[in-house]
């Protein structure tokens, strides 16, 4: 029985607890995830006693090779279609995926006719929050692009360029490293704009004495990867500025000492916002601690607040442990590293060092 075989076989044995004879699987990392398949349309039916994948013709030989456990339905996006493909399966009472149906969808399912549909707030996605050895290597070697990529900062980045411009030498960078693409854009947040969590860059210019965030991924093979750095342009840095650097450090080093399998998500949050909290920087810390990372740079589980009471991590989860101090009309600091649970604890994917001076090295004109 191979991966996908045996993903099947979990799903099928969810359909008890969900009260559903089947479920439909449209979106585009839960699809991948079951099949194999790779497109960028199409829905798996599972039941029981059927495994249908349906696309339309641009997939067809697609589908057939990624997805040899599904049986192919080719679907050409009429109604008469949508009521056969549902006919075959044979059965009455189908799962919908809450989190991505629409209601323009939902309401084109609504009008096949024979079927009860029960939205399910979640179906693949707490399953594939513990990642397999095969992903883990996917996840390691994206990783490893991203730490690439970072240790070129001290050289690509100075004085005058503007951040969109340094963002595009990081991404071009990343590529000829050999990454698929990027996890996500690029953020180059310089300056008061490193107030702004998820700043897009922009033309503003780096400038000595700037505060720079620099936040990015890598995608390999599907898979992602999450790291970022805080920097600082010159040899000076501010006291301020050491102040709230050794203090998101600190953070999230003291929540090292807490990442094992059972460790309670919302509590292990804590453990840095406390810490932030305590030195006067209540209102900077916005977002959660962190969040899991595979097929898609967010995913489960959640180091938050706002994290379901009993969420716990488990060994085989890969999350984000990103504290971080944004302080309106000055500019913040964000320290970031990938790690993967352990069995006993936790080992890290982010391996690039933090060293945060940007040096500006004169030039001689001889």
């Amino acid at each position: 029985m191979n991966i996908f075989e045996e993903r099947l076989s979990t799903i099928r044995q969810k359909l008890d607890e969900w009260e559903v004879d089947g479920v439909l699987i449209g979106s585009d990392s839960n699809r991948r995830w079951l099949s194999g398949f790779t497109g960028s349309s199409g829905q798996l039916l599972i039941t029981p006693d059927a495994a249908i994948i349906a696309t339309d013709s641009r997939y067809f030989e697609q589908a057939q090779n990624e997805a040899p456990a599904f049986t192919l339905f080719k679907h050409r996006r009429t109604k008469e279609d949508n009521q056969k493909l549902f006919e075959t399966a044979g059965v009455a009472k189908i799962g919908v995926e809450a989190q991505y149906t629409t209601l323009a969808a939902m309401s084109q399912l609504r009008k096949i006719e024979g079927v009860e549909w029960k939205p399910l707030p979640r179906t693949v996605e707490p399953l594939r929050q513990l990642k397999t050895e095969a992903e883990l290597r996917q996840i390691r070697a994206a990783a490893e692009l991203t730490d690439y990529t970072m240790s070129q900062v001290n050289q690509l980045a100075r004085p005058g360029q503007t951040e969109q411009e340094l963002a595009w030498e990081l991404e071009k960078t990343m590529r000829e490293a050999g990454a698929d693409t990027t996890a996500f854009t690029i953020i180059v947040a310089s300056g008061p704009n490193s107030a702004l969590p998820h700043h897009r860059p922009g033309d503003r210019v780096l400038t000595l004495g700037d505060p720079i965030i620099i936040d990015m991924g890598a995608q390999l093979g599907g898979y992602n990867s999450d790291m970022t750095r805080t920097f600082y342009l010159g040899d000076g840095p501010s006291d301020q500025f050491w102040q709230v650097y050794n203090l998101v450090l600190g953070a999230q080093t003291a929540v090292f000492f807490h990442l094992r399998p059972d460790a309670n998500c919302k509590a292990v949050d804590k453990v840095a916002r406390d810490i932030i909290h305590n030195a006067g920087h209540e209102e900077h810390f916005g977002h959660g601690l962190g969040h899991g990372v595979g097929l898609d740079v967010h995913e489960g589980p959640r180091l938050s607040p706002l994290a379901d009471e009993e969420a716990t991590l488990a060994a085989g989860m890969v999350v984000t442990i990103e504290p971080g101090v944004y302080i309106p009309g000055w500019g913040g600091v964000r320290i970031e590293d990938l790690v993967v649970i352990t069995p006993t604890g936790f080992r890290r994917l982010s391996l690039c060092p933090k060293l945060p001076i940007i040096p500006i090295i004169p030039i001689c004109n001889s």
